[in-house]
């Protein structure tokens, strides 16, 4: 008997990864097919293809986008396949602001892996609750050193972690660099500082707060601090945001709207980095100011914040780049699921 269900076990577990298979085959070869267009193709109940497709789509295979009956399921992108083609080579979604991004990615994450984050952050609610003021003070140093260091490393910063952990802590500047590299570092210390401090603030996010951040982080580095006046290039792609500065404040002013309804944390923090980075609605330190915004999500709402310690510095630019020029998230989500998990065993 025992055998007997082994054997079964075995061929249900083939049925189900031959579904799967023609799910995506489908799905490639579509290029977007709704619920519908699957159940008219690959044999099961509707309940056990959603389950599958929710499978693929948290394995990084699958897309989906639209709500309800608008649902749309998309392949997901080879990142470095991608990259391949040069810039002039890619067809882009679009080369313009996509003004219907909102409702194409506000259902970033499966409600399976929102419950998986629930309990993965339980770990660091009880660490951070267990730490005497000192250990507090060490582990948010700890996290402020390392996230000032690779921020600003995404950025092209020349400065160590050993460099920048000696600026933060004895305000040493390391010799030989250039006197912005320092500035940026201590900038990305002072906004850490005051989103921990004032952690409760960014509970509810408005324009004002968003400039705030903006500001502390482009301190001394004579970039204005209200939106663009004018178009902004981006190295890599040809993607143009909007450079109208009317049309920068309405979609920022919709953002921070959006963040305030969005219920998870989670889903409000990734949402932050990437559209902050898309709408790059100032001239200079868009994705710090995203990143940063992350962060005051995160912990006002006791999250574990991210560091980004171990993301690799291209794989990031690529996948925010995807981002860009075919609104494809899966590769930046990827990337945000292994950091954040990595935050919570790392810190506190």
């Amino acid at each position: 008997m025992i055998r007997l269900g082994i054997v079964f076990e075995t061929i249900l577990l083939e049925v189900k990864m031959q579904r799967k298979e023609q799910i995506l085959k489908l799905i490639k070869q579509k290029k977007e097919v709704s619920i519908n267009d699957i159940l008219g193709v690959v044999d099961g109940s509707k309940v056990t293809i959603l389950r599958d497709i929710e499978k693929l789509i948290t394995d990084g295979k699958v897309i989906k986008t639209g709500k309800a009956r608008a649902t749309l399921y998309l392949p997901a992108v080879d990142l470095d396949e991608y990259f391949l083609q040069e810039q002039d080579e890619r067809k882009l979604k679009s080369k313009n602001y996509n003004f219907n991004v909102w409702s194409e990615i506000e259902n970033i994450f499966t409600e399976t892996e929102l419950n998986q984050f629930a309990k993965i952050n339980k770990r660091f609610q009880e660490k951070y609750k267990g730490l005497t003021p000192a250990l507090l003070r060490k582990e948010i140093e700890r996290l402020t050193i390392e996230f000032s260091w690779k921020s600003s490393k995404i950025e092209g910063n020349t400065y160590t972690l050993l460099d920048t952990e000696l600026l933060i802590k004895e305000n040493i500047e390391a010799a030989g660099k250039a006197k912005e590299d320092a500035i940026m570092i201590l900038n990305h210390k002072a906004a850490l500082d005051y989103i921990f401090t004032e952690s409760t603030y960014f509970k509810n996010i408005t324009v004002k707060k968003i400039k705030e951040l903006h500001q502390l982080l482009m301190k001394d580095l004579n970039v204005p601090s209200d939106f663009r006046l004018r178009a902004v290039g981006i190295t890599g792609t040809n993607y143009h945001p909007l450079d109208v500065q009317s049309q920068i404040a309405e979609e920022i002013e919709k953002f921070a709207k959006l963040i305030n309804e969005t219920q998870h944390p989670l889903t409000k923090a990734i949402l932050a980095v990437l559209i902050v980075s898309y709408l790059q609605p100032f001239e200079d330190g868009n994705k710090r100011t995203a990143r940063i915004l992350g962060n005051a999500l995160l912990f006002a709402n006791d999250y574990c914040p991210l560091s980004y310690r171990s993301a690799d510095e291209v794989t990031y630019k690529k996948a925010m780049l995807l981002f860009y020029e075919q609104n494809n998230w899966v590769h930046f989500k990827k990337l945000f699921i292994q950091q954040f998990t990595e935050a919570v065993e790392k810190y506190f």
